[in-house]
């Protein structure tokens, strides 16, 4: 079976060649680590600097390895959500989010990726529709990072910020997610600051305390949802195993970066956890930390057994908390296909499918 060189590191990709029969001079090997990653060409036929023979015997030994995109949903605030193929045969979702492009940098437009980590997810949290996929498999390094090539393509690495919140729970595969960042982050690569990946996480504690002490890391957000205990394990079951008295215990051990906070993320569920009590909660939660809060108004769909609050209510928890640290709210996107947070289940939809 051929191997992919999506997902290869340099050394990776060293130690492959030099397996091959009358391998090819070592050189070659940054070359196409090269033209994979900061080149970010598409197939190894369209590796121009490498010679067509020696481009022609890897074709037959390795596979490129990229997702393919079986389809793509096209939102109408500019949202596209890419529905992706995978060797075997299993999907996976990723979303592009372009910014609005600012008045001083005409021409230049700014975007998030959301990228998945797993087929499905395990955390089962009871206002997202991916949990009620469950869990199929891990995603490989080279898919986690073939996301990011297929839909960013080759737009510039200083316009792109990366988010884990895809379907999957990251710190559950966590070896292969440190391997994609560092592909991520790799100068000689695809070259993105740690300041532009994030990785959100239901609160996998033993985990966390893992990537705290990676050399290469994403920052980290939690997501919390929950203000009391039982509020959180009710709506989040995994985190049964996972206290929240622990989970503060881990993120005041967190080492951060200098330039770094914590984010902490909050569905707001309406009647549910959405009051001025559990804002001042939340407050008292995160009050020895160094923190930012972004808030989510639930984005709906079928079988979620919840409702979105009002904005005035959201105003106020948001008012309750800016009080004491920085919190945002953070605006649906793609909410007509399916692709805002929490959404992603595979949806089809009568909108627009881009072909």
């Amino acid at each position: 079976m051929r191997q992919p060189i999506v997902g290869m590191e340099l050394a990776d990709i060293q130690a492959a060649l030099g397996a091959l029969p009358d391998p090819p001079p070592v050189f070659r090997a940054r070359q196409l680590y090269d033209a994979v990653y900061r080149q970010r060409v598409a197939d190894l036929a369209g590796i121009s600097n490498l010679p067509k023979q020696l481009r022609e015997r890897l074709a037959l030994e390795f596979l490129m390895g990229l997702p393919a995109v079986e389809r793509r949903y096209q939102s109408s605030d500019g949202t596209v959500r890419y529905l992706l193929k995978l060797t075997d045969g299993k999907t996976v979702e990723t979303v592009w989010m372009p910014a609005e492009v600012r008045s001083d940098n005409a021409g230049a437009e700014r975007a998030t990726i959301c990228i998945s980590s797993q087929v499905g997810c395990p955390v089962d949290c009871k206002f997202c529709l991916t949990a009620l996929l469950g869990l199929e498999r891990h995603l490989t390094a080279g898919e986690i990072v073939g996301q990011v090539l297929v839909a960013g393509g080759t737009a510039p690495v200083d316009r792109l910020n990366i988010v884990m919140m895809g379907q999957g729970e990251p710190l559950l595969n966590l070896a292969n997610v440190l391997k994609a960042t560092r592909l991520l982050m790799d100068p000689e690569g695809i070259g993105l600051s740690p300041r532009r990946i994030t990785l959100s996480t239901a609160g996998i504690i033993p985990k966390i305390a893992e990537l705290g002490q990676a050399p290469l890391r994403p920052k980290l957000a939690i997501s919390l949802n929950a203000s009391t205990e039982e509020q959180r394990q009710a709506l989040m079951p995994i985190t049964r195993k996972y206290h929240l008295k622990d989970l503060m215990e881990a993120c005041r051990a967190y080492p951060l970066r200098p330039w770094e906070k914590l984010t902490f993320e909050y569905v707001l569920l309406k009647g549910v956890n959405d009051t001025d009590a559990d804002a001042r909660r939340v407050v008292q939660l995160l009050a020895r930390l160094n923190a930012k809060v972004n808030l989510i108004a639930l984005n709906p769909g079928p079988g979620i057994p919840f409702e979105t609050p009002d904005p005035a209510r959201v105003a106020s928890f948001q008012a309750i908390i800016r009080r004491s640290l920085p919190c945002f709210i953070r605006k649906p996107r793609g909410l007509d296909v399916y692709a805002a947070c929490g959404q992603l289940k595979r949806m089809e939809t009568g909108l627009m499918q881009i072909q």
